[in-house]
């Protein structure tokens, strides 16, 4: 079960990785994707510090049980803690705000299969 669960964070890190390069190099596609609107200055600032620095941070988080085995099972469970917080924050915003575009449900959907699998991972390490 340990390879599954370091080919899952490592799928997770990359994705992470991958939305954050894609963020930076193209903040104004990828905010107005899920409704934001980038103010200039502090807007685009923000943005690119929380969908550029905050993903490349947990991209590393990620991947690091490629480099450290032991790291394994904190991945999982930084894992679940994160889209755990996702889940809970994206049902009470559905709830509050209803009528989202498909972006939303789509990330929505991801976010709960990655708590998901990672809580059934964590469980069996």
């Amino acid at each position: 079960m340990m390879i599954a669960a370091r080919i899952f964070t490592s799928i997770v890190g990359i994705a992470y990785l991958g939305f954050s390069v894609w963020c930076t190099l193209q903040p104004q596609k990828t905010a107005s994707s899920v409704g934001f609107e980038l103010k200039p200055g502090s807007g685009q600032s923000e943005y690119l510090v929380v969908y550029g620095g905050l993903q490349l941070a947990l991209g590393c988080i990620f991947l690091l049980p490629l480099l450290r085995p032991d790291f394994l099972q904190n991945a999982l469970l930084i894992c679940v803690i994160i889209h755990g917080s996702l889940v809970l924050f994206r049902g009470i915003s559905i709830g509050l705000y209803g009528r989202l575009d498909g972006t939303t449900y789509v990330l929505s959907a991801l976010e709960l299969s990655l708590l998901v699998v990672s809580a059934i991972l964590l469980g069996k390490e």
